[in-house]
């Protein structure tokens, strides 16, 4: 039995889902007494979204259906995010967006990652000489960095948009204002955050109504953000780094608004109005990996998701994925990982601070210098160490080994094409699920705390860690948003995930799934995860937790952990005759919501 379609799908089946092919148009954005029904696959014409929430996708295609393009549906969606899973996203994080204009057959990416403050240093989380424990540096001030998704819709608006901001924020302002259907996954959030929100009166106000959790099924409105997006659209998203909007978020991190009576301790930050006000987004190159003919584009450091990804394909390529059986495909796609993984840690960092070897990460030579690590009958031993890939050396691995830091995963993705053929996959985040748990009162956001992705200490005294705090620095990240092409320059398949540093692991294994194992592009995403990021043992999810596969690969020597979940990815299709195909998750996170403009019929 095999992992490919369109017979055996072993792993689709073991995640115990089934897809559900969608031949209906989205509404309109409705009221939360009448949701929009979340299907995890859509088929048709005139443009394709596809995120975690059904509201969400349907302000994208509103957009679409009324001539907008791709930009200006991610925008449009990307601020119903910020509403309907606000503690996933929102105007108080940052993210990476990766474009393909369909015109110059070219693809471009913009850095949105959040910045520390200029006065940041090394030292940011140590107390005395010792790293402040993590809990209570996530929610603090300390941890909040400049945002930079506002910046990112307005550089993408700039660049490639057609429509103005203040119109396409619309959806989400009335969105905000009317309120939203609680489902069980927000309220599940809101209870694993419920002790720290308690802390701060204003998080309290906006997400524990009446002091409660909210009931599943009842409406939660934001009148506050309701006013702030309205706000950003009348006098441009300049308030957030200059204007008024600016001080409160400046007020907020440097004198945190805690209830007197918590007795919290919530560290301020040093965020000042100079540290908003220069803030840029960043319009850089992609990074390209080929693999199996296809052009791989992701996106480049500060983010370590383009590299990482590429690096462990070009370690695939060698292998014929499609016809090794299920347990050599998991073997060398959770080594290929492990390797990856190790010089991520070693060499990736903010390249406006570290001599990043970007190239040298993405070139073949080096991959095939790393992929003769990997044995058939046995497994490598975590941590492994870096290569060099300034100087490669078949099968070397001499460097000194650090593990991998912990990364938050409250995190979402959305994909976009629209008529034209123009794609979006646009990952954006607040870093744990909650951020912060700052609320900016009377604002109607919280605060991300994305400083924590920043190494508190060297990750291996030994060598030198190039994701420590600096002055303006932006904190590593494994946000992959990814956009295919094939042989021509056209797209083939875009899609990013959620998930912290699992977001490489996930779009890696969904990317193989659907290209190299013959998967329908929905049963890719819902096939059940395995995440390695070279640690002792590798994650599994229960689908893989329970298979005969996981005894077959703990004989080769792989030792496994359970993970309840891993990611929840979105991604587009391109089909024949102007065609596309949105796909979600079909359980994860509650399911996505995947939808077209018109139907196929």
């Amino acid at each position: 039995m095999r992992l490919r379609r369109p017979v055996a799908r072993k792993l689709a089946v073991l995640a115990a889902t089934s897809a559900v092919v969608s031949m209906g148009a989205a509404p309109p954005t409705s009221a939360a007494t009448d949701p929009v029904e979340k299907v995890p696959v859509a088929v048709g014409y005139g443009g394709a979204v596809s995120s975690v929430d059904p509201d969400a996708s349907a302000a994208g295609i509103e957009v679409l259906r009324k001539g907008g393009n791709a930009v200006d549906a991610a925008v449009a969606t990307a601020a119903a995010l910020g509403v309907t899973e606000p503690y996933s996203a929102g105007i108080g994080g940052g993210g990476y967006f990766v474009y393909y204009d369909a015109k110059s057959r070219s693809v471009h990416t913009i850095d949105g990652r959040e910045t520390a403050p200029l006065s940041a240093g090394e030292d940011l989380f140590l107390e005395n000489g010792t790293a402040i424990p993590f809990a209570e540096a996530v929610t603090s001030g300390l941890s909040v960095g400049t945002p930079g998704t506002p910046a990112t819709w307005q550089t993408a608006l700039r660049s490639w948009g057609s429509k103005p901001l203040g119109k396409l924020l619309k959806p989400a302002e009335k969105l905000a204002r009317d309120g939203f259907t609680v489902d069980a996954t927000f309220r599940a959030q809101t209870a694993s955050n419920e002790a720290r929100f308690r802390n701060f009166p204003a998080t309290v106000d906006l997400y524990l109504p009446g002091g409660e959790l909210p009931v599943v099924g009842s409406t939660l409105k934001n009148p506050d953000l309701a006013r702030t997006y309205a706000e950003l659209g009348r006098e441009g998203v300049g308030t957030l780094y200059r204007g008024d909007l600016a001080e409160d978020i400046v007020d907020t991190v440097n004198e945190p608004p805690v209830d007197p009576s918590s007795g919290y301790n919530a560290r301020p930050g040093d965020l000042t109005a100079a540290d908003l006000a220069a803030y840029r987004t960043k319009l850089q190159a992609p990074t390209k990996a080929s693999y199996r003919g296809l052009g791989v584009y992701g996106m480049a450091p500060s983010s370590s998701g383009g590299t990482t990804v590429a690096e462990a394909l070009n370690i695939l390529e060698r292998t014929d994925l499609s016809k090794a059986s299920d347990v050599q495909y998991l073997h060398r796609y959770i080594e290929a990982s492990r390797i990856a993984f190790a010089d991520r840690g070693r060499w990736v960092g903010d390249p406006a601070f570290e001599d990043v070897p970007t190239k040298e990460l993405l070139s073949q030579k080096y991959a095939d210098s790393r992929e003769c690590l990997i044995k058939d009958d046995a497994v490598l031993t975590s941590p492994v160490a870096p290569g060099d890939p300034r100087d490669p050396a078949a099968c070397s691995a001499g460097g000194t080994a650090a593990p991998t830091t912990y990364e938050g995963d409250s995190t979402t993705h959305l994909t976009v094409a629209d008529k034209w053929g123009d794609v979006v996959s646009y990952t954006l985040t607040i870093e744990q699920t909650g951020g912060s748990g700052i609320t900016v009162p009377g604002r109607g956001f919280l605060l991300n705390n994305e400083l924590t992705d920043f190494s508190f200490t060297p990750a291996n005294p030994a060598v030198h860690d190039p994701n420590l705090p600096g002055p303006g620095k932006r904190p590593r990240s494994s946000m992959s948003p990814t956009i295919v092409l094939d042989k021509h320059d056209r797209p083939v398949v875009a899609l990013g995930s959620p998930g912290g540093a699992t977001i490489i692991t996930t779009v890696l294994q969904t990317l193989t799934g659907f290209v190299d194992r013959g998967l329908p592009l929905v049963d890719a995403i819902a096939a059940p995860r395995a995440s390695q990021r070279n640690q002792t043992t590798t994650e599994l999810e229960p689908g893989l937790w329970s298979s005969p596969l996981k005894t077959d690969l703990e004989a080769i020597g792989h030792g496994f952990r359970q993970n309840p979940e891993i990611g929840a990815a979105t991604a587009v299709q391109r089909l024949p005759d102007g065609k596309w195909l949105a796909a979600a998750e079909t359980v994860r996170r509650g399911g996505g919501a995947a939808m077209v403009v018109h139907p196929a019929k």
